[in-house]
C-alpha cells in the first residue's frame, strides 16, 4: 500500500508538470488569438489520465496542482484574486472530476469493451471540461466584461471567447487520451482497487 501511495504523489507531480509544459508551449502559439488567457491545448490530457486512473482524488489534486503552477510561475493573467483563483485553481481542479467515471472505464476495460470504456471516457472528458468551461465563463462574465465589443454583453462575450478555445481542446483531448489509453491499457487498469479507493 505505501508503495502504491508513494507511485501515486510521484505521478500526480510528474503528469501536474507535464500538464503545465504543454499548456506553456500551446500559450506561446497562440496567445495573440486569445489575449486575457486561454489556448487550443492538449494541457487537460495528463490530468485526464490521472482522473481516469487513480479516480477523482487523483485528478482533482492533478488539476489543483497544474493550476497552482500556472499560477504562480507567471503564465497566468491574474488581475483580480477571485478571478485568478477562478481561472487556475478552480477551473483546472475541476477537471479531475472525470474521474467520476473512472470505475466504469476500468471495469468496461476489464471486460473488453471497448466501446464502451471510450464512451465513458468521452463522457469524463466533457464533464470536466465543460466544468472548467463554467469557472473561466464566470470569470470572464465578471471580470473581462469590458472588453466586450459594443453592443455586445458581458455574459455572450465570455462565452464566445472561452468557448472558441475549450471545445476543440476538449475534443483534441478526448481523442488524444483514448489514444493513449488505447497504447497501454493494462496501466489503466493495473490499480482499480486503488481508484474505488481513491474516489
Amino acid at each position: 500500500m505505501k508503495q502504491k501511495q508513494t507511485l501515486f504523489l510521484v505521478e500526480v507531480a510528474v503528469f501536474s508538470a507535464l500538464a503545465y509544459l504543454l499548456d506553456l508551449f500551446s500559450g506561446f502559439l497562440f496567445s495573440r488569438i486569445w489575449p486575457q488567457g486561454g489556448s487550443v491545448s492538449i494541457a487537460m490530457v495528463p490530468v485526464f489520465l490521472m482522473a481516469f486512473r487513480w479516480g477523482i482524488k487523483g485528478g482533482v489534486l492533478t488539476g489543483f496542482l497544474f493550476g497552482l503552477l500556472q499560477f504562480i510561475l507567471g503564465m497566468s493573467q491574474i488581475y483580480h484574486p477571485v478571478q485568478g483563483i477562478l481561472d487556475y485553481l478552480v477551473a483546472f481542479a475541476l477537471l479531475g472530476l472525470a474521474g467520476l467515471f473512472a470505475a466504469q472505464v476500468k471495469a468496461s476495460m476489464q471486460d473488453g469493451n471497448k466501446n464502451k470504456w471510450m464512451a465513458f471516457v468521452i463522457a469524463g472528458t466533457f464533464i470536466g471540461s465543460a466544468l472548467r468551461f463554467i469557472s473561466h465563463f464566470l470569470s470572464g462574465w465578471i471580470f473581462f466584461g469590458s472588453y466586450a465589443p459594443k453592443g455586445q454583453s458581458a455574459w455572450l462575450y465570455s462565452f464566445i471567447y472561452n468557448g472558441t478555445y475549450m471545445l476543440p481542446s476538449m475534443i483534441l483531448s478526448a481523442i488524444v487520451v483514448i489514444l493513449v489509453i488505447s497504447a497501454a491499457p493494462s496501466r489503466m487498469v493495473q490499480f482499480a482497487d486503488v481508484s474505488k479507493k481513491t474516489m
